[in-house]
């Protein structure tokens, strides 16, 4: 019997053609977005946990601007493209215009940029998930990006999105007295919300329904792990992969997946680490608790040699990110002592 009618609607990636329970943010947003159509731009600065909907609510409404008006709206994640070259770069090439990867400055491309918009007579939407990944590394991107307004008549903005309320506040004098923006926070999901997502996704899944009590369990599992719906479609998609042979996903098959299904957003940040925050998360992956000295003197045996300083700058990186915990200890004779370690995954209820 078969199972699947699109086996893509159970993919984090996947972008519906309705999104329940984010219907009042998306006309919000379009409602901002429609000013930059009509030449008044508006930047947008979205926050709120991990997996409840904002980078999902964006994309669909660019899909929609995309299609039915004048602007261009191009969506970049700042784990994939994140330096100022980087994103300059993306953005010439998603507008269809070639330019070289490699051998060619950030002023060169960014004047590139301003001559093809001035061409073009067109507004632009960019948006920068995840731009706190970006804004603890390098700045300049966005004061660049803010000052394009200056060479072309047609608008540029931006749509900044975070997990994290107070990104902003660490932004240069400079780029803060540009950047004028409005604040939206997404709010997590209750269990009948992440419910219902969870329905429509199955309707678009699979051929038969799932037995009552499935979307129940995968939902109650995600709302126990911050709300976040990816956690909910993995525990579908791996349900679903004991169930082709009955046709049908039972509860049965949830039940004996559930505690293979972790953390979403950790496992993410993880995998996209290079480097020396790569090698630092594998020393901290024992989950054992390294005093900042400690930490250093294993970096330094285990790898390459590091002065105390650098590791520190890329320790606090990671923490501004989420995934480090930093504590600091004035007892015992010997002073101040901070105490480093990975977050810990919640646990399942």
């Amino acid at each position: 019997m078969q199972l699947f009618k699109n086996q893509e609607a159970l993919s984090p990636e996947y972008l519906p053609e309705i999104m329940p329970h984010r219907e009042s943010q998306i006309k919000y947003v379009a409602d901002l977005l429609y000013k930059t159509a009509k030449g008044l731009g508006q930047n947008i600065f979205i926050f709120g946990a991990p997996g409840i909907g904002k980078t999902a609510s964006i994309k669909f409404v660019f899909r929609q601007f995309q299609e039915y008006s004048n602007i261009d709206t191009i969506y970049i994640n700042t784990w994939d493209y994140n330096t100022p070259l980087a994103i300059l770069t993306k953005i010439v090439i998603s507008l269809n215009y070639p330019i070289p990867r490699r051998g060619i400055s950030k002023d060169e491309v960014l004047e590139k940029l301003i001559e093809i918009l001035k061409k073009l007579k067109k507004g632009l939407v960019v948006c920068l998930d995840e731009v706190d990944q970006l804004l603890s590394k390098d700045q300049t991107v966005l004061y660049d990006l803010l000052r394009i307004n200056q060479y072309v008549d047609s608008p540029v903005c931006l749509v900044m999105i975070s997990n994290y309320k107070d990104v902003l506040l660490k932004l240069e004098p400079r780029i803060q007295s540009s950047l004028n923006v409005e604040e939206m926070e997404f709010k997590p999901y209750t269990l009948e919300e992440m419910k219902d997502i969870l329905n429509q996704r199955c309707k678009e899944a699979f051929v038969e329904k799932p037995e009552e009590g499935v979307v129940l369990i995968c939902a109650n599992h995600a709302i126990s792990r911050g709300g976040d719906v990816r956690i909910g479609l993995e525990c579908l998609r791996k349900a679903s992969m004991l169930a082709e042979d009955d046709g049908r996903i039972k509860v049965e098959h949830v039940r004996s997946i559930l505690s293979q299904v972790k953390s979403v957003k950790m496992d993410l940040m993880k995998s996209n680490l290079q480097g020396i925050e790569k090698n630092i998360v594998d020393i901290l992956s024992s989950h054992k608790t390294f005093t900042s000295t400690e930490l250093w003197e294993e970096y330094c045996r285990r790898f390459d040699n590091i002065s105390q300083n650098a590791l520190t700058d890329h320790i606090q990186r990671l923490k501004e990110i989420g995934l480090f915990k930093i504590q600091e200890s004035r007892k015992g004779s010997r002073g101040r002592k901070v105490f480093i370690r990975l977050l810990k995954r919640k646990k399942f209820k």
